[in-house]
């Protein structure tokens, strides 16, 4: 699929976090990988149900990635197809964009389509061999199981070829990109059949499951990947509180997979000072309501009330003048206006349109929920997102 060229600024190397400053604080910079970003779908062209809505936006798509410190977008591959075209975005924006490789549970009666599905299965390792080999595709995936949406692939092909494509991960030595909806007691199953034949492990990414479910995963080494969907309910919240740092990975899983106001997510935002109109929010402490979250300074960055205007003039206090300046370790979450697909204009997101720039979003809810600096999520991310997929990049902030 041939799309436009990225931004000459995006750089296809990682910078380690910079701070800049803001008055009197330095402020932290986060960097971000997109672990599960859909950006073969139609939509990100300006192609909706058929449909040309306007141009192919790729180019702005990168560089509001960029603004928001997503350096580095792993793109899904759902299908044999799908696969081929992330593997060629890949190649367009090398350093950038990365690529995974596999059949989404859903998509697996693509394998009963010929006579020989084995030529298919051939076809999907064939192609991972050979993208991990240019470096293009970092995970083999997405694969699992999704008893939620039986309607599109019955339970006993997914279980067939969920198993058949993990003895081609055996092979292939690529971490794993995995999907599970309500099937967990058959997927962890069939995971730990392979487990000591995948060193390397991977990620349950969207996860929206239980807490119990969570921890037993994370107890066989796998990580866990959040996006908008994964914080939709209270306990949704509760789950991502208990998923250690050490096995959290963020994701916006665009174009689907938005935060809405209508989430409990948004609540955790609001403690963080996302969205706010006054100082008086209702605050939370240890990501719980009534209280106030821990670490970091406190004061909501992304709210009205802190932007400097030409009235304020940056002059330091005695205090100031004495202590040494401490870092903000929230920093500043990045806003784009956003428009209806038909008004679209350069510069501008698409409502209902996910988009990797705001993967910030994620961070800071996680943040809220958690009770901790944005800092402490962002860097966690990062550095368990680099070391398993070997994007690149410096795990030092």
């Amino acid at each position: 699929m041939a799309t436009e060229s990225p931004p000459e600024a995006a750089a296809s190397t990682s910078q380690p976090s910079v701070p800049l400053t803001n008055g009197l604080k330095k402020v932290y910079r986060p960097r971000y990988v997109d672990i599960g970003i859909n950006l073969t779908d139609p939509v990100f062209t300006g192609l909706y149900h058929g449909t040309q809505r306007h141009p192919n936006d790729l180019s702005g798509i990168l560089q509001r990635a960029k603004e928001a410190g997503c350096e580095k977008l792993i793109v899904t591959g759902s299908d044999l197809h799908e696969s081929r075209k992330a593997i060629e975005l890949a190649k367009e924006h090398p350093g950038i964009i990365y690529a995974t490789i596999g059949v989404h549970p859903c998509n697996c009666l693509q394998f009963t389509t010929s006579d020989n599905p084995q030529i298919m299965l051939d076809a999907v390792r064939k192609l991972a061999i050979e993208a991990k080999g240019e470096g293009h595709a970092v995970a083999f995936g997405e694969i699992g199981l999704d008893y939620d949406r039986l309607e599109h692939c019955p339970k006993d092909l997914q279980l067939q070829y969920f198993e058949a494509q993990l003895q081609i991960a055996v092979d292939v030595n690529l971490p794993l990109f995995l999907h599970s909806r309500a099937a967990h007691a058959d997927f962890i199953s069939i995971l730990n059949k392979f487990s000591d034949r995948l060193p390397r492990k991977g990620v349950v990414h969207s996860f929206t499951g239980t807490k119990e479910e969570m921890l037993e995963l994370v107890e066989h080494g796998w990580d866990i990947g959040i996006n908008g969907c994964s914080m939709k309910t209270e306990q949704n919240c509760e789950v991502v509180r208990n998923v250690p740092l050490e096995r959290l990975q963020v994701e916006t899983d665009g174009p689907w997979c938005e935060m809405r106001p209508s989430h409990a997510s948004q609540d955790y935002l609001l403690t963080m000072g996302v969205g706010i109109k006054t100082l008086k929010i209702s605050n939370k402490a240890n990501g719980k309501p009534n209280g106030k979250p821990k670490g970091g300074d406190q004061t909501p960055l992304a709210g009205k009330e802190n932007e400097k205007t030409a009235d304020t003039p940056d002059v330091p206090t005695k205090e100031s003048e004495e202590e040494p300046r401490q870092e903000d370790q929230n920093g500043e979450l990045r806003e784009w206006k956003s428009v209806k697909k038909e008004r679209w204009a350069e510069g501008l997101m698409i409502k209902g349109r996910n988009e990797p720039c705001m993967i910030g979003h994620v961070a800071w809810a996680v943040a809220g929920i958690k009770g901790v600096p944005v800092k402490e999520v962002a860097e966690a991310a990062w550095a368990n997102s680099v070391k398993m997929f070997g994007v690149g990049g410096d795990i030092k902030s």
